[in-house]
């Protein structure tokens, strides 16, 4: 994928003369990586290339900027909610399952150094599989349609959060359906204006989340032992059970390698940039998620797991608290809703142009891809409409961890090529499918009906992509 990144002139006026302007600004934060195309044969006047290449301090904005977009935000609720007390170490679980991932990620990325990334990656190692590459292009586009559903359902949670109808699961799916419709029709409209203000709200985002940690730690009126004392001790399969279904808060470092072909020294700078931001990334939360334990009653947060930080921090830091927190969710969030339509819709767009999705999608006007953004859309307020945080939570964590699995395969098969440990490959590849297994067994031992609908959704993308292949096959025979 070819990271996309727009910007305005050198020494050119930047003004914000209304929301739709305001809007363009900043629906570059979620990753700025995920502003991506396959095709680098796109016209100039739409893909525009940075003036200077990318160092370890941009590839790192990109990584947080898909990491921190919204994650934290959605599953400290429900990690309190499962494990109470012991939610911060399953948080140092998941970011040592998200470095398992990273590994094979690194790899592949400065082996291949192609910015399409997951569906390059297993498409140039399968050459002869057209099911292969199928059936990852489809769980990817999936997977982002998933946290694409994610952060609209976080993003309305959070916008309501101060109403009398906070609690209304119907209204919060509205906002959440409006949300998506009003970023759609943004990107269906302009791809203009997308500036290179990502770094500096990305960080702003990050410096916003530290106020608000070291605020809450500030406040706390418990302590750990006593927690631990009053809430018990969770059995360490009840953390990596949380830790694996948490995972997808860690999606977003795969963006850095979307920029290889913009980036300083690929060899050098993808492994530096990936690991600092993944480390990054587990601080921020592990520091989040021990400031609200410490200062927001369990009862709260449990409560209301949809906007837990903002009610919480409502009643211990006053309005100004509550305020801080949502600013931070909606920058948050909404910087990744626009960001995963923007580079999902076009990856969705050149998959179809490869014939494994319906042709259609891979039309263009203007070179934006409009049927992939309005499918992608409608796909993602279905998931809203058909499931609940939970479900769409798991739904992504399991679909990444299955991807970062298959790629763990991938390089597996060339590690001597990729110059891979065969050791730390077969750890990467046993902890992720343990990963795996332990979302299904929870779901199918706690949630049966869940799973049943979580195994649907599967079953009909890998349905989809062995008939798209298979269609692919007897064309390339014919």
């Amino acid at each position: 994928m070819i990271r996309m990144v727009l910007t305005w002139p050198v020494g050119s006026s930047t003004r914000v003369n209304d929301i739709s302007d305001f809007i363009r600004h900043v629906i570059h934060i979620r990753g700025l990586g995920k502003l991506m195309v396959f095709n680098n044969n796109i016209n100039n006047s739409v893909h525009r290339r940075r003036n200077k290449a990318l160092g370890v301090p941009e590839l790192i904005a990109i990584a947080l900027g898909g990491m921190v977009g919204g994650g934290i935000f959605t599953i400290l609720g429900i990690s309190v909610s499962m494990i109470g007390v012991f939610t911060p170490v399953a948080i140092l679980f998941g970011g040592l399952l998200a470095a398992m991932a990273a590994y094979s990620y690194i790899k592949l990325g400065m082996y291949y150094k192609d910015e399409g990334a997951s569906y390059s990656f297993y498409k140039k190692t399968f050459p002869r599989s057209p099911f292969a590459a199928s059936l990852i292009g489809w769980w990817v586009i999936f997977g982002y349609i998933s946290t694409l559903a994610l952060y609209s359902y976080t993003f309305a949670s959070y916008a309501i959060s101060g109403f009398y109808f906070a609690d209304n699961e119907w209204v919060r799916k509205l906002v959440a359906g409006t949300v998506i419709a009003v970023f759609t029709l943004n990107n269906i409209w302009s791809v203009k204006g997308m500036g290179r203000v990502e770094d500096i709200m990305v960080y702003t985002k990050l410096v916003i989340l530290v106020v608000i940690s070291f605020v809450l730690i500030n406040n706390s009126h418990t302590t750990i032992p006593v927690l631990v004392q009053n809430y018990g001790e969770p059995t360490i399969f009840s953390i990596l059970v949380v830790a694996s279904i948490t995972f997808v808060a860690y999606e977003g470092f795969q963006l850095i390698i979307n920029a290889v072909n913009e980036m300083e020294n690929p060899d050098e700078n993808i492994p530096k940039a990936i690991y600092s931001a993944i480390l990054i990334a587990v601080v921020i939360y592990f520091v989040i998620s021990l400031g609200a334990i410490l200062a927001i009653p369990f009862e709260d947060i449990i409560k209301n797991k949809e906007y837990a930080l903002a009610s919480g921090a409502d009643k211990v830091l006053g309005h100004w608290g509550s305020e801080l927190v949502i600013a931070g969710a909606l920058l948050a969030t909404s910087s990744a809703i626009s960001g995963t339509v923007f580079g999902a819709s076009r990856q969705m767009a050149v998959i179809a142009k490869d014939g494994y999705f319906p042709s259609v999608l891979a039309k263009r006007t203007n070179h934006i891809p409009v049927y992939a953004i309005i499918t992608m859309a409608c796909l993602s307020f279905c998931l809203i409409l058909t499931g609940s945080l939970k479900v769409i939570l798991e739904f992504g964590s399991i679909t990444f961890l299955l991807v970062s699995l298959l790629m763990a395969y991938a390089n597996y098969k060339i590690r001597d090529r990729s110059d891979s440990s065969a050791i730390i490959t077969i750890f990467s590849l046993l902890g992720l499918l343990v990963g795996t297994i332990l979302i299904v067994y929870y779901e199918i031992s706690t949630q049966i009906q869940q799973m049943i609908f979580i195994g649907g959704i599967y079953a009909l993308l890998t349905l989809g992509s062995w008939l798209y292949s298979r269609g692919k096959l007897i064309q390339n025979d014919s």
